[in-house]
C-alpha cells in the first residue's frame, strides 16, 4: 500500500463548526486539522510523484509535508470491505491517463485531534466524524491497508432441509433475513424435497427477494374478509378497474418498469447514429411515468437511501421496452415532526426514536441532498416533489412517520415502436451493463418488506445501497444509443437491476422473454474477491441494467460499451428449457440450479381478513386566536417554503424545462405543476404534479384518497391540459399492514379510488407501488413504543399539454383593479379534520374535507375555458393551509399586499380561512369579472365562487371581517414565518453566512429579475449565413459524466452549425480528431464524477497523454478555431489553460462559498471584451441559469484578477438586482471576486462560463422573462455570433 497525503478536508466554516462540535463533547478535545490522505494499492513500478499530480486538485493548497506522521488522529474510511464510489471514478482517471499499475485508490479523511489520549470512550466522537454505515474509523493511517486485504472467494453454502426439514428453513429466514412467510416455507420445504437435494442459500436469498412484499406485492393481490364479509374485489383489481373502465392512449400499463402513454409528435434531437451529426426526428414522443418509493433504506441512511431511491427510478425509465430515456424527475419525503432545536414548536411531542433509525431533522438535511446529488449528476431536472411532516399522539398510539415517506418519480420518453418487449429466442446473449458487483444492498427487497425494528441492526446496515450516477449515466449514454438506432436497435429486451440484485433481474429477464437461461457465475464483473456466490449473486449494488442481445447484434452492443467506457459483460445464454442454472467454474458446482416454476410459481395466495375500528377523532373546532393560528401555519413544515429542497437540485440540464418550482422575478418556490417542452423545436408539453392529504387518512382513508386525486388535478391545472382524460396517474400506496382496522381503511380507500372516483373523472392508474409496512417499534429502557403511519397515498398525476408558454402560475399581477376569486368545492363548508391547523396544535378534529367527482369535473372543465378565454392572471390550488395561506403565497411571488375580505364572524374565521377544502383561487381583472361569472354558472359553479381578496402595491396584509380587522401585517414578515424551517436547514446544512444573507433578502429592498439589452433581441444576426445552406462542423465535445450535450448542440443548430457528438474517446482512438472542426464546446455535467475537482479528471485525461495535450494545444493555437466551455466545461478548460494561448491569470473554479450545489436563475451583465461571443452584447444584463458546486472563481493572486479586469477578458459578471456587482448570496451564487463568472483569451476565440447560456437560448426554458421576450431568448445572440465570426 502506498500512502500520498492530500489537501485539507473541509473549507473553514465547516471546520470551524466541526472543531466546535468535537469541543462540545469534551473541553479537553480540540481538532487542529482534517485532511485528505490516499491509499492506493498497485502491483509494479509507479510514479508517485506523479499519481499525487494527479490527485491534487487545483483549486487546494498542497499538502503539508508531516501530514504522514501524525499521531493523535481519527480516520475515517470506507468501510473495509466495501469500494467507495469516489474510488470507482478515481481509479478509472488513473487507469485512463496510463496507471496501469494502479489496482484502486481509495480517499480516508485523517483528523488530528489533541486530547484523544484522555478520551476514555471514543463512541460519541466517533459518531460525529463518520457515518457508521458506509465508513468506519481508524486509530493509525497503517490501519488503512485493511481496505485492500486479498479475501478468499467464499463457498457456497447450503440448508438442510432433506436431514432436517422445515427447522432448518425456519433457521435460515431468522439468520438471513429473507422474511419468509409460514406458507412459503412450507412451500420451499415440499419443493427442495421433491427436488431430492437441500436449497443453496444463493437460491432462498432469490427465491426471498423475488417473492417479498416489495417484488410480489401480495397483500395487493390479497383476497379480502372484511367484517365478516367477503369481498369481490383484489386491491390490485379495484385499480385495474380505472384502465378498464378508461384506459384511452395508454400504450403500455401494469406490465414494465413504467407506463407508457401516447404523446405528442415533435422533432427528437439525438445525433445520428452513422453520423453522430445531431438532428431533429419528426416522430411521436410516447411519455413514460413512473414512481417509486425508498423509505426503509432513507431511514437508516438518508444520503444513501434517497439517493440510490432516485437512481433506481431513474433505471425503472430507461428499462422500459427495449430502451428508454429518463427526462424529469420528482422527490418528496414525508416525516415525523423535524424538532429543529432553533425554533422549537408546541406541536411537537420529542417521543424519541430508536436507534437503528436517524432523526427526521437527518433525514430531511440528508436525504434530499442524496436525491438531489443523483439527478444532478445523472443529469435529470427535478421539477416537482413535496415534504409534509406529521405526528400526532391519538386515543389509539402515536401516528407519524418514523419510518419516513421517501417519493422518487419522474417521466420519460420512448420511441412507439419500442414500447412492446416481444419474446426473445434461445440462444440470446444475456448481459450486465453497469458497474461491479459489490458486498452492498444484501436483502433490501426484504428488508423493506418488514416493519422497522423486526429485523436486525446488521440486516438493516446490509440493505443500505451506495451510489455512483455517473456509472449510470454511461449506462444510459449506451441504452441511447441503441434506441436511437430505431429498427435497429440491438437490445431485444432490457430490466432494471434493483431489489433482489441480480438474482432477481435476469430471472425476471428471461422469463417474461418465453426463456430459461443458463449463467456462469465467474463471468458476473465484482470488484470484491472475497463474496459468495450468495452475495455476488443477490448484492443490490447499483447502476446495473440486464438485457438479452441477438448474437448478431453482439459486436455492434460492445462497440458502444467501448466508446462510452460503460463496463459490460455477457454472463449467460438464453436457452428453450423453462429453467435457470449459474455454474460457478472456480468452485465447480451450481449456486443456482432450479425450474423457473419453482422460483415464480404461486406459493398459495395470500387471504386479509379484518374489520373496521372507529377513528381517533377528537374535539378540535377551529376557535383559535387568528393571529397565533396564522403564525403556527405559516410555520408549519408542510406549509412553509421548501426552498432548500429546490436550489440544490439542476432544474435546466435538458433544455427542456418550462415551468419548474421557482416563480416570477423573486424566483419563489409556489409552483405546484412541472412542465417541459416535449422537445427542444416545440413548445407542446408535457407536465406533471402531485397530492397527498395523508393526515386526513387517520379520520378517513377514502376522503384522503379523493384529496390526494384532487390536488394532483388542481396543481396540474395550472399547465395547459385539455382534458381530463389526458391525465394518468401514479398511485402509491402506503400503510402499516396488519395493525389495528388499518388494513379495512386501505381496503376502504383503494376502493373509493379505483371503484368510484376516478372511473367518474375517467382517469386511469396505470403504474403505482405499495409499500406495507410502515410502523416502527422499539424498546426504551424497557417502555414499549411504536408509531404508526396511517394510510397513506400519494398521487402523481401526468399529461401531455398544449402550448407549454401557456402555463400559469400563482404570481400575482401587480394590479390593484383585479381580485383574486376563490372556486370553493366544498361550497362553503370549513371541515377542519386533519388539516394543518388542527395539528399546530396538535389535534386532528373530526369531520374532514371531501370532494365530488362531479364537482371537480366541473370546475376542470370551466378552468379549460377561462384559461382560452385569457381570463385568468394568476392561479393557486387551496390545500395544506387553507385559502389564506394560498393567497399569502401568490402575494409572496409578486411581492405584494393582500386586502382580504371574509364574510364571517371573528370565531369562525380560523375556519374559513385555515380550512382545506378543495378550491383554486384565481386573479382576474375587474373588468372581467361578469365573464367569469357567467362560464362558472354554466358550469354550476356559480355559488362556490366568492371574491375573496385584493393586491395591494404597498405591501401590506389586511383581513377583516364585517366587524373586526383580523390581521394587518406585512408581507416581508409574513414571508420569513413562512421561510423559516427552510432557513434553519439551509443554515446549518451550508455556509450560515449565505444562508443568512438570502434570509435578510425576503425583506429587502429588491426589484426583482430584470433585463436590459443593448441589441434587438429579435435580430437573428446569422440569417445571412444560414442562407446559404453551409453549416461549420462544431465538436459538441464530452467525457463520461458530461450531461448537457443535447441542449448545447441545440443552440449551436439552431445558430447555423453542423452539431457533432464527440466522445474524448473519439479522440483518444483517433475516430474523431480536432482538425476537422471550426469549434468545439464543452458540455456542463460532472465529469469523472468530479471526483478530482471540479473537470479536472477530463482535462488530466489531456494533460496527462502526450497525443492529447498535443491534439488540443494544436487547435488552440489555430487562428480560425474556437472553443467554449460552459460549467463542467469550463471547470476543464480552466485547468488546461496551459495549452491556450492568452490564458495567463485564469482562475480554477472552486467550492461555491455556500458550501453546496446551487441551481438558481441569476442576472448577469456582459462586459465589453475581447471574447468573439459576445460581440455586441456588451452592457447588456439579463437573467441567466446557473447549476454547480464548484462555481468560485480562485486567482492565484490579487494580482491576476487585476490583470484580467484589465486586459478586457472578463466577459460576463454577476450582478444583483439593482444592477450593481453581486457581492452577496444568491445574487452571486458561488462567492467569486467581483462577480466574474465568464472569461476569455487574450484573442477572444476560447470563453468559458460558469452559467449556462445554452439551457435557456429559448425563451419557453426561462423560470422568468420579459413578457415581450420573442421565441429566441437573448442568450440566443451569443450562439449566433459564433457562426458569424466563423463565416
Amino acid at each position: 500500500m502506498l500512502l500520498l497525503p492530500g489537501s485539507d478536508a473541509l473549507s473553514a466554516a465547516r471546520f470551524m463548526r466541526l472543531s466546535q462540535q468535537v469541543a462540545e463533547l469534551d473541553s479537553k478535545l480540540m481538532l487542529t486539522h482534517a485532511y485528505f490522505v490516499y491509499a492506493i494499492d498497485a502491483e509494479g513500478e509507479l510514479d508517485s510523484e506523479k499519481l499525487g499530480a494527479l490527485l491534487q486538485p487545483g483549486t487546494s493548497p498542497l499538502p503539508r509535508g508531516d501530514a504522514l506522521n501524525e499521531q493523535h488522529v481519527v480516520v475515517v474510511a470506507p468501510r473495509f470491505g466495501t469500494i467507495s464510489p469516489w474510488s470507482s471514478k478515481a481509479t478509472n482517471i488513473a487507469r485512463n491517463c496510463d496507471f496501469d499499475a494502479v489496482n484502486r485508490i481509495e480517499r480516508a479523511v485523517v483528523y488530528v485531534i489533541d486530547g484523544l489520549g484522555s478520551l476514555a470512550d471514543p463512541t460519541a466522537l466517533h459518531g460525529l466524524l463518520h457515518d457508521r454505515m458506509v465508513e468506519t474509523t481508524l486509530s493509525a493511517l497503517e490501519q488503512l491497508s485493511g481496505l485492500f486485504t486479498a479475501i478468499d472467494p467464499t463457498p457456497l453454502t447450503s440448508v438442510s432441509v432433506i436431514e432436517e426439514g422445515r427447522d432448518a428453513l425456519v433457521c435460515a429466514n431468522t439468520a438471513l433475513g429473507l422474511a419468509l412467510a409460514d406458507d412459503e416455507i412450507d412451500y420451499l420445504t415440499d419443493a427442495f424435497k421433491a427436488l431430492g437435494r437441500n436449497p443453496s442459500d444463493a437460491e432462498l436469498m432469490m427465491f426471498a427477494q423475488a417473492n417479498s412484499e416489495h417484488c410480489r406485492h401480495k397483500i395487493f393481490n390479497a383476497s379480502w374478509t372484511i367484517n365478516g364479509i367477503d369481498q369481490e374485489w383484489s386491491l390490485f383489481g379495484m385499480i385495474k378497474n380505472t384502465y378498464q373502465q378508461g384506459g384511452e392512449n395508454v400504450l403500455s400499463a401494469y406490465s414494465d418498469n413504467a407506463a407508457v402513454v401516447a404523446g405528442h409528435t415533435a422533432g427528437r434531437f439525438y445525433p445520428d447514429p452513422s453520423s453522430q451529426s445531431w438532428r431533429y426526428h419528426d416522430e411521436p414522443i410516447a411519455l413514460l411515468m413512473k414512481v417509486e418509493t425508498h423509505n426503509h433504506p432513507t431511514a437508516i441512511a438518508p444520503f444513501a437511501g434517497a439517493g440510490t431511491g432516485s437512481g433506481g427510478e431513474i433505471r425503472d425509465e430507461g428499462a422500459v421496452g427495449r430502451g428508454s430515456r429518463p427526462k424529469a424527475g420528482l422527490c418528496g419525503f414525508t416525516v415525523s415532526h423535524l424538532n429543529l432545536e432553533e425554533y422549537p414548536r408546541p406541536w411537537e411531542l420529542n417521543y424519541g426514536k430508536p436507534d437503528r433509525i436517524v432523526t427526521p431533522r437527518q433525514i430531511m438535511t440528508e436525504g434530499p441532498l442524496g436525491a438531489a446529488a443523483f439527478n444532478n449528476e445523472f443529469g435529470r431536472p427535478n421539477l416537482g416533489g413535496y415534504f409534509r411532516t406529521f405526528e400526532v399522539e391519538t386515543s389509539e398510539g402515536v401516528r407519524g412517520y418514523h419510518k419516513p415517506i421517501m417519493v422518487a418519480g419522474g417521466f420519460g420518453n420512448i420511441k412507439v415502436e419500442h414500447v412492446d418487449k416481444p419474446p426473445f429466442d434461445a440462444g440470446a446473449k444475456l448481459v450486465v451493463l453497469g458497474g461491479p458487483a459489490m458486498l452492498i444492498g444484501l436483502g433490501g427487497g426484504a428488508a423493506s418488506s418488514m416493519a422497522s425494528g423486526a429485523s436486525t441492526e446488521d440486516l438493516d446496515f446490509a440493505s443500505v445501497q451506495r451510489q455512483n450516477p455517473e456509472m449510470q449515466r454511461r449506462c444510459q449514454e449506451v441504452i441511447d444509443r441503441c434506441w436511437e438506432r430505431g429498427d435497429d436497435n440491438p437490445i431485444a429486451f432490457i430490466h432494471d437491476v434493483g431489489a433482489g440484485g441480480l438474482s432477481n433481474a435476469f430471472p425476471e429477464l428471461v422469463k417474461d422473454g418465453g426463456c430459461g437461461g443458463d449463467f456462469e457465475l465467474r463471468n458476473i464483473p465484482s470488484d470484491e474477491k472475497g463474496m459468495s456466490p450468495l452475495e455476488i449473486w443477490c448484492n443490490e449494488s447499483q447502476e446495473r441494467y440486464v438485457m438479452a442481445i441477438n448474437p448478431e447484434n453482439l459486436e455492434i452492443f460492445k462497440a458502444m460499451c467501448e466508446r462510452e467506457r460503460c463496463p459490460h459483460a455477457v454472463v449467460g445464454e438464453a436457452i428453450h428449457d423453462q429453467h435457470l442454472r449459474m455454474g460457478d467454474r472456480l468452485f465447480k458446482n451450481n449456486p443456482v440450479d432450479l425450474p423457473l416454476s419453482l422460483l415464480f410459481g404461486k406459493p398459495p395466495k395470500m387471504h386479509r381478513s379484518t374489520a373496521h375500528v372507529a377513528p381517533p377523532a377528537d374535539a378540535f373546532n377551529g376557535e383559535v386566536p387568528i393571529s397565533d393560528a396564522l403564525e403556527r401555519v405559516l410555520t408549519f413544515p408542510a406549509v412553509g417554503s421548501k426552498a432548500f429542497l429546490i436550489t440544490i437540485g439542476d432544474r435546466s440540464v435538458t433544455g427542456t424545462v418550462a415551468r419548474d418550482q421557482m416563480v416570477g422575478p423573486w424566483q419563489v418556490p409556489v409552483a405546484d405543476v412541472a412542465v417541459t417542452t416535449a422537445g427542444l423545436d416545440t413548445h407542446l408539453g408535457e407536465a406533471m404534479s402531485m397530492g397527498e392529504r395523508t393526515p386526513v387518512a387517520t379520520l378517513d382513508g377514502p376522503a384522503s384518497a379523493r384529496l390526494a386525486v384532487a390536488e394532483a388535478i388542481t396543481n396540474l391545472l395550472a399547465a395547459p391540459v385539455s382534458s381530463l382524460q389526458d391525465i394518468k396517474l401514479s398511485a402509491n400506496w402506503m400503510c402499516a399492514a396488519g395493525y389495528r382496522g388499518d388494513d379495512a381503511v386501505l381496503y376502504d380507500t383503494v376502493k373509493a379510488v379505483g371503484l368510484d372516483f376516478c372511473p367518474e373523472l375517467g382517469i386511469t392508474i396505470p403504474v403505482g407501488k405499495d409499500s406495507m409496512s410502515m410502523r416502527t417499534q422499539w424498546d426504551d429502557n424497557g417502555e414499549a413504543k411504536s408509531v404508526t403511519a396511517p394510510v397513506s397515498l400519494i398521487v402523481t398525476a401526468f399529461a401531455p399539454v398544449g402550448d407549454a408558454r401557456e402555463t400559469l402560475t400563482p404570481e400575482l399581477c401587480r394590479d390593484e383593479a383585479t381580485s383574486i376569486l376563490l372556486i370553493d368545492l366544498g361550497r362553503g363548508q370549513t371541515r377542519l379534520g386533519g388539516s394543518a391547523l388542527a395539528q399546530t396544535y396538535g389535534q386532528l378534529g373530526s369531520s374532514v374535507p371531501d370532494v365530488a367527482a362531479a364537482d371537480l369535473k366541473a370546475l376542470f372543465a370551466a378552468m379549460v375555458e377561462l384559461k382560452a378565454a385569457n381570463t385568468v392572471l394568476a392561479y393557486h390550488d387551496r390545500s395544506d393551509g387553507g385559502a389564506l395561506i394560498a393567497l399569502l403565497e401568490m402575494a409572496f411571488a409578486a411581492r405584494c399586499g393582500l386586502e382580504i375580505d371574509v364574510d364571517s364572524t371573528p370565531e369562525q374565521a380560523a375556519a374559513l380561512l385555515f380550512n382545506e377544502e378543495v378550491g383554486v383561487l384565481i386573479q382576474v381583472a375587474d373588468t372581467q369579472l361578469s365573464v367569469v361569472s357567467e362560464v362558472l354558472v354554466r358550469h354550476g359553479l356559480s355559488d362556490a365562487a366568492v371574491v375573496l381578496a385584493k393586491p395591494r402595491l404597498d405591501e401590506r396584509v389586511v383581513v377583516n371581517t364585517p366587524s373586526f380587522e383580523l390581521i394587518d401585517s406585512r408581507r416581508g414578515v409574513l414571508q420569513q414565518l413562512w421561510a423559516q424551517n427552510s432557513f434553519a436547514i439551509q443554515r446549518a446544512r451550508d455556509n450560515a453566512d449565505c444562508a443568512d444573507q438570502e434570509y435578510a433578502q425576503i425583506i429587502a429592498d429588491d426589484p426583482g429579475l430584470s433585463a436590459t439589452l443593448s441589441f434587438d433581441v429579435s435580430s437573428d444576426v446569422s440569417a445571412p449565413m444560414i442562407a446559404t445552406g453551409v453549416r461549420p462542423k462544431i465538436a459538441i465535445l464530452r467525457e463520461q459524466g458530461v450531461n448537457g450535450q443535447a441542449e448545447m448542440a441545440a443552440a449551436f443548430h439552431r445558430a447555423g452549425f453542423d452539431a457533432t457528438d464527440v466522445h474524448m474517446s473519439d479522440l483518444k482512438s483517433g475516430r474523431q480528431r480536432l482538425d476537422d472542426f471550426k469549434g468545439f464546446a464543452a458540455c456542463g455535467g460532472f465529469s469523472y464524477g468530479d471526483v478530482l475537482g471540479a473537470g479536472e479528471g477530463w482535462a488530466k485525461g489531456v494533460l496527462f497523454d502526450a497525443a492529447m495535450s498535443d491534439q488540443f494545444q494544436a487547435f488552440f493555437e489555430r487562428e480560425d478555431s474556437f472553443a467554449l466551455g460552459v460549467c463542467n466545461g469550463c471547470q476543464m478548460l480552466s485547468a488546461l489553460a496551459p495549452l491556450i494561448p492568452g490564458t495567463e491569470h485564469w482562475p480554477r473554479f472552486a467550492r461555491n462559498l455556500s458550501e453546496q450545489y446551487e441551481a438558481r436563475l441569476i442576472r448577469v451583465r456582459v462586459e465589453e471584451s475581447a471574447s468573439i461571443l459576445t460581440m455586441g452584447m456588451g452592457g447588456s444584463e439579463l437573467p441567466i441559469v446557473v447549476a454547480h458546486g464548484e462555481g468560485r472563481a480562485q486567482f492565484s493572486s490579487a494580482h491576476d484578477l487585476l490583470a484580467l479586469e484589465s486586459s478586457n477578458r472578463v466577459s460576463l459578471r454577476y450582478i444583483d438586482n439593482q444592477d450593481q456587482v453581486a457581492a452577496t448570496f444568491p445574487a452571486n451564487p458561488n462567492g467569486s471576486p467581483n462577480g466574474v463568472t465568464g472569461l476569455c483569451n487574450a484573442d477572444g476565440r476560447v470563453n468559458i462560463m460558469m452559467p449556462h447560456p445554452e439551457r435557456v437560448f429559448r425563451t419557453v426554458q426561462m423560470s422568468w422573462a420579459p413578457a415581450d421576450w420573442p421565441e429566441d431568448s437573448g442568450w440566443m445572440r451569443l450562439f449566433r455570433n459564433a457562426r458569424v465570426w466563423v463565416d
